[in-house]
């Protein structure tokens, strides 16, 4: 896409972008807390106008719990819970959906005001229209994951679905910062260097892997699977790695298995962020580069040390309480977005070739 940075309505519409970056990160952190307080599962209906508002008195709060209590969840493993402990995970799954409807009018608002005063570029049109496709689908696949523990003996969500959903969210966030990117930054600022590019392109790879790795072990419940580091319940190569799920199923299945490639994954783009640091400072660079060549490398490092705390806590883990292992894993997924549009921003401002 051109750069429409000489065009004056293209710092306002990406502020308006940079709005949502922001936006986005909270909704996958809400989503991470749903996730840990068992929320998830508490509103069994996609309402997309009428359950905007949460239930106005004891009647309607009946009805809801009357509902949840049809579930597999609430049966196999809530069947304890009173109107008080329902009304604590209905919150955080309704705040989580009510956050996407914001989402969807702080995009849809200004949208129409930009459109009416004329300021997209025709080369902007494309990207916009697939930010609107990509919201549509996080949005369907969001309820496609509920529905999967909805039925059956299911107690949770589908890992594979939670994943699924989880990865969208994050491709969602960045297509937005670096659509963001293309209208703020000058084309004669970004420079060319092949190897870090094509390091760089690696890496996202890597952590494309790693993050659809880290939504395998949140939706299996995985941490308490293997509470020890640096070995793995003793082991560094496990040997019941394969066999219990059986065949390709314990790449995505088995909890020790999952352990074991999450944590080779992070040792790995340990590895490709140092050596791309190492780049960093010694290849020529702009002042932008130089001044913040160092952030990759020491979010990687903060990201493997959040999750080797959030594995050791994981053995403290009480239901319906939040303590150090939760505070450990929603640090960890923040950062891991940090992470991530760290890499966008350096792909963004580093090409392979010169900028035409």
């Amino acid at each position: 896409m051109k750069n429409d940075l000489e065009a004056p309505s293209s710092r306002p519409i990406a502020i308006w972008l940079l709005i949502g970056v922001g936006m986005i990160i909270i909704q996958v952190l809400l989503g991470g807390i749903t996730r840990l307080t068992g929320s998830g599962l508490s509103i069994t209906e996609w309402n997309v106008v009428t359950g905007t508002l949460p239930p106005m008195n004891e009647q309607q709060w009946m009805t809801e719990f009357n509902k949840y209590q049809d579930t597999p969840q609430y049966q196999l493993l809530n069947s304890g819970f009173t109107i008080r402990d329902f009304k604590f995970i209905f919150f955080w799954e309704w705040f989580h959906r009510l956050w996407a409807r914001l989402i969807g009018v702080v995009f849809a608002i200004p949208f129409i005001i930009f459109l009416v005063q004329k300021r997209f570029k025709p080369s902007m049109i494309k990207p916009m229209i697939i930010l609107f496709l990509l919201g549509a689908l996080q949005g369907a696949i969001g309820w496609i994951m509920v529905a999967s523990g909805l039925t059956g003996d299911a107690i949770y969500v589908k890992p594979a679905k939670l994943a699924m959903h989880f990865v969208l969210a994050l491709g969602l966030l960045a297509y937005t910062f670096w659509f963001a990117l293309e209208l703020l930054v000058p084309k004669e600022k970004i420079t060319t260097d092949r190897k870090i590019n094509k390091l760089t392109t690696g890496i996202l790879l890597v952590l494309l892997l790693q993050l659809v790795y880290g939504a395998f072990m949140a939706g299996h419940k995985g941490a308490t699977a293997a509470p020890t580091w640096p070995d793995i319940n003793g082991s560094i190569i496990p040997a019941n790695m394969f066999g219990q799920e059986g065949g390709m199923l314990d790449l995505i299945d088995n909890r020790i298995t999952l352990h074991f490639i999450h944590r080779g994954l992070a040792y790995i783009l340990l590895a490709l962020v140092l050596w791309q640091t190492r780049l960093l400072f010694t290849t020529a660079a702009t002042v932008t580069l130089e001044n913040k060549r160092w952030i990759p490398a020491f979010l990687v490092t903060i990201q493997l040390a959040l999750g080797i705390l959030a594995v050791l806590s994981s053995t403290e883990i009480v239901p319906n309480q939040w303590r150090l292992f939760e505070w450990m894993a929603q640090l960890h997924q923040l950062v891991a977005m940090a992470l991530l549009l760290s890499q966008v921003w350096l792909l963004y401002w580093v090409r392979r070739r010169p900028v035409l």
